[in-house]
């Protein structure tokens, strides 16, 4: 215990450990709770006609402003039925029967009922008993009323009565600053920015009265200031995406309604803050701070709203922002597989899509890098139109002549800020790990992902669930989930409490090499700190050249004789051969291509009480 406790000291800054330790005895004494009022006490709020008779600020003027083309898919209508029974998508996969008398604090999973009158501070948001509280939470995201707000402009209809009455629902029934859906800062974040987008849409209907109008936007009142009062925390002791978007909706917030109580106070702030986030958290080269690809694509979606909105606003953000928004939309493109869109299912993953602008596949990554691509161009980086681009990239910005359309590149790509390699050759795509990001580990090194024409043949195995029992949690965030070299049963680090990770790997060394038949990789790590010091594991991945065959030799140094490596590897394809010196077992693994939901796949592994296991992989045709 007293090693971990070391552990996690020396894994976080002073000024992280000052501010929980504050943070935490102000919760545990009560000031916290006093910080917070539950009574939703008026405000001055602009009045609906004012709001009415200005320009709304929004990316679009409401619904009668869109002149797209409208498309009238069976897919989207589907969605629209299900809503109208009271069914909510969760983790753009699942239908859930919720109905219309859902509390919205019952985890539908394990049926468990959060006491609505327990003040945000009280409320505990990892209880076993409880269960994974982003069920609770998936619903009062609001970003299904995107959908219906979809439906609406393509099909020619009006479900502002059901889309309106739902948030009134939702603030009747969640007394301010009590209840699960309090507790996170980000999460009412999100909702504030569904709520706003679902009001500039129906913004001259006639279901959105002037009371109405008055009831909601003081509830986004004291939510907005609930987030500013709460900045710290994402701020210090998260410093992720939860910061990105808590600090945008602060500006966005002070930038859309001026006359608000604190407003020039939250732009102001916001505004600061989100620009030293997005410096912090995204590397010259474009990686991201969180090592996932979805959290990442989840910044390109804030990026493309803050750009897009100070934009019709009349402001502009420092350069490196856009410079970096640019950087990003390269690193996930040139990761990206060019027939479907997807990308490695890499990092923590939780199904966060939080504006879902079309119909295209949740694991689709092209609609959103297209918006903010045309936000940054002018141009579209695909050949298809998406939906999204119309709703947000069709803004009229000053950027557009400032970047050029980006171009997808062969051979082998390095981007080293964060330690992502590489190999694209004829109908392949081969995706290596071995970095770290601000010294932060992962349990992953040496990983690889192989693409072979539009197929993941070997496969991440994603993140199922945050809260769920201590095996899956290890399995899918530890290192036997990913195709890499574990030693016995231990991962890579030492599994600390909740998210976090002691003993982080050091890297060795990177080299890249092509000659006339091969691609090259060559990677070092010292790992494995519980079963010694300077345990080394080096790995060489050599693709050949217009084929799909890899040989990927692993050299394992100073690690007990007594431990077996293994090499593993995860695959769904039956055209996937390996051969290999190591004793071949297989058995069932796991995967998960979205949140909450549990695959089998097939995995491989090949082990020695040697030192070195060597593999040829090729794909039979």
């Amino acid at each position: 215990m007293s090693s971990n406790i070391f552990q996690l000291l020396k894994s976080k800054t002073t000024r992280y450990i000052i501010f929980r330790s504050q943070y935490e005895l102000k919760r545990k004494i009560g000031l916290l709770v006093r910080k917070y009022p539950t009574d939703l006490t008026s405000v001055v709020i602009p009045s609906l006609t004012e709001w009415r008779d200005k320009a709304c600020g929004w990316f679009f003027e409401g619904r009668e402003s869109l002149k797209f083309s409208k498309i009238r898919n069976s897919e989207l209508r589907e969605k629209m039925k299900h809503m109208l029974k009271g069914d909510v998508l969760f983790f753009s996969k699942t239908w859930l029967s919720l109905g219309f008398d859902y509390d919205w604090v019952t985890n539908p999973e394990t049926g468990y009922h959060y006491d609505i009158n327990q003040h945000w501070t009280r409320v505990n948001d990892f209880s076993e008993e409880a269960g994974d509280i982003k069920f609770v939470w998936e619903k009062s995201r609001f970003s299904w009323l995107l959908t219906v707000c979809r439906y609406d402009y393509h099909f020619d209809e009006d479900h502002a009565e059901f889309a309106i009455g739902q948030i009134i629902d939702w603030i009747k029934k969640n007394p301010l600053n009590c209840g699960p859906n309090y507790k996170c800062s980000q999460e009412t974040s999100i909702r504030i920015l569904n709520w706003l987008f679902t009001l500039s849409f129906y913004r001259k209907n006639e279901a959105l009265t002037e009371k109405r109008w008055k009831y909601i936007m003081t509830s986004i009142y004291w939510q907005t200031e609930h987030v500013f009062k709460n900045i710290n925390f994402s701020r210090i002791a998260v410093r992720n995406n939860h910061a990105i978007t808590e600090t945008l909706t602060l500006y966005l917030m002070g930038l859309l309604f001026p006359q608000m109580p604190h407003a020039s106070k939250w732009k102001r702030n916001g505004k600061r803050w989100f620009e030293q986030e997005i410096d912090y958290q995204i590397e010259a080269d474009g990686t991201y701070i969180q090592d996932s690809m979805n959290y990442h694509r989840v910044v390109i979606q804030l990026l493309s709203y803050a750009i897009a909105i100070a934009e019709r606003q009349g402001e502009l953000f420092s350069d490196f922002v856009y410079e970096k928004a640019y950087k990003s939309l390269n690193f996930l493109y040139q990761c990206q597989e060019p027939s479907n869109g997807w990308l490695p299912n890499y990092g923590a993953n939780d199904g966060s899509l939080f504006f879902p602008l079309s119909d295209a596949s949740y694991r689709d990554y092209r609609p959103q890098l297209d918006a903010l691509h045309q936000l940054l161009t002018g141009e579209s980086l695909y050949n298809e139109k998406f939906e999204d681009s119309q709703w947000i990239g069709g803004v009229n910005t000053s950027l557009k002549a400032r970047y050029p359309k980006l171009e997808r590149q062969i051979n082998m790509i390095a981007f080293e800020k964060a330690g992502y390699y590489l190999i694209r050759d004829i109908d392949s795509l081969t995706f290596i790990r071995c970095g770290l990001f601000k010294n932060k580990g992962s349990t992953d090194q040496l990983h690889v992902d192989v693409w072979y024409r539009g197929e993941n043949l070997l496969i991440d195995g994603g993140s199922y669930k945050y809260n769920t029992n201590k095996e899956i949690v290890r399995y899918f965030a530890g290192t036997e989930s990913h195709n890499t070299v574990m030693l016995g049963v231990c991962d890579q680090m030492q599994k600390g409490p909740r998210f976090l990770w002691f003993y982080p790997p050091k890297i060795l060394s990177v080299v890249l090499r092509e000659d006339v038949s091969y691609y090259t990789f060559e990677g070092g790590i010292i790992a494995y700190k519980k079963l010694g010091t300077n345990i080394t594991i080096r790995r060489k991945i050599k693709k050949k050249k217009g084929s799909p065959e890899w040989e990927v030799i692993d050299i394992i140094e100073k690690a007990p004789d007594s431990v077996v490596k293994r090499q593993l590897w995860h695959t769904k394809s039956d055209d996937i051969v390996f051969e290999s010196a190591g004793d071949r077992i297989e058995k069932s693994g796991w995967y998960s291509d979205f949140y909450g939901v549990m695959e089998k796949n097939n995995q491989v592994e090949f082990s020695t009480k040697g030192n070195s296991i060597e593999t040829r992989i090729r794909i039979s045709e």
